[in-house]
């Protein structure tokens, strides 16, 4: 039997007013911990028109993206096993497991037409409800059509097939074919906040909206790419006070145009040695990144803990901070 799985095969709807939200509770879909294993890339667009709008009327999403996309930091983090697991109880009605894990960047849109899911599961709730789970890695599917799974029951892993271009499990919930925004159930569209969350008390907390968040940081001994921050190469050798330079970097998600950007590395001294000011972006980013650095003196680097800091001003007010260090040693 054939089976499609579609990313496109639903245009994002809000949960009718009348309908009760009270009767499904959801847990977190992945096997992570929000802000530091795994984050969240977009939201539901709650725009119907042209335009794309998150929840919080902030742009954490694009248009028509009917879905929640939690993201894993790396694509070694994902090769590494990242668990998808059931938001909830309920029946599994359909699942595919047969598509390569391999961005769309590298073999284009048209690659993926008719399984833009990629690997993928459906899952019934009762009463109209259903949840469904996208990009997951091919093989790691771990239910089949008809099976029996309680909330937390692993379902596969997050992977990188279908319509994607970093790893992550692409997250819808539905009812009766409807999409429905599990930040704010019933809050009519462009609206900003209201509605019911479906999160349960936990899941709640941590997944408080952030408008923008530092994905990844550390050091490295030269220049960074965005590829190697992506595959984990990046930091990967640890710098010592005889390195052949110095390097602070970090990757933001979540970023908006107008945005100014600093990273400032600080000595053991408390002193600024080094620093990016970008000029404002352009343009809403998805994501960005930024270093700073300094080659090694004729002496070496001293010794101690250096520092670096990444802000980022939006509108004239501070958006993001964040710190973070290392010991540097012979």
């Amino acid at each position: 039997m054939s089976f499609r799985l579609s990313l496109l095969a639903f245009a994002a709807a809000a949960l009718p007013l009348g309908a009760s939200a009270q009767d499904i509770s959801l847990r977190l879909p992945v096997a992570c911990e929000i802000g530091r294993t795994c984050f969240i890339q977009h939201y539901v667009d709650r725009d119907p028109g042209p335009a794309a709008q998150d929840y919080q009327c902030g742009t954490l999403t694009y248009e028509g993206h009917n879905g929640t996309d939690i993201r894993v930091p790396t694509t070694a983090a994902q090769r590494a096993g990242v668990d998808v697991v059931a938001a909830a109880d309920g029946k599994v009605l359909r699942t595919r497991d047969s598509v390569e894990d391999v961005s769309i960047a590298d073999r284009g849109r048209a690659s993926v037409q008719n399984t833009e899911c990629g690997n993928g599961a459906v899952v019934d709730h009762g009463q109209g409800w259903e949840t469904q789970y996208c990009h997951m890695a091919k093989g790691s599917l771990a239910v089949k059509p008809g099976d029996s799974v309680k909330a937390g029951d692993r379902i596969g892993r997050i992977g990188l097939s279908g319509m994607t271009e970093f790893p992550h499990l692409h997250f819808t919930v539905r009812r009766d074919g409807k999409v429905v925004d599990p930040f704010a159930a019933g809050a009519p569209d462009k609206s900003c906040s209201g509605g019911t969350p479906l999160w349960d008390q936990a899941t709640r907390q941590a997944l408080a909206y952030q408008a923008g968040s530092v994905l990844n940081k550390g050091f490295a001994t030269g220049p960074v790419s965005m590829e190697a921050i992506e595959t984990g190469a990046a930091g990967r050798e640890a710098p010592t006070t005889q390195s052949s330079a110095l390097v602070a970097y970090v990757r933001a998600i979540g970023l908006k145009g107008g945005d100014v950007q600093t990273l400032t590395l600080f000595d053991p001294d408390g002193k600024p040695i080094a620093q990016n000011k970008a000029p404002p972006l352009d343009r809403d980013k998805a994501q960005w990144m930024a270093f700073a650095g300094i080659k090694r003196p004729a002496e070496g680097f001293q010794p101690g803990l250096y520092r670096a800091v990444y802000r980022v001003e939006r509108d004239g007010r501070p958006a993001i901070e964040q710190a973070f260090g290392m010991n540097l040693r012979p």
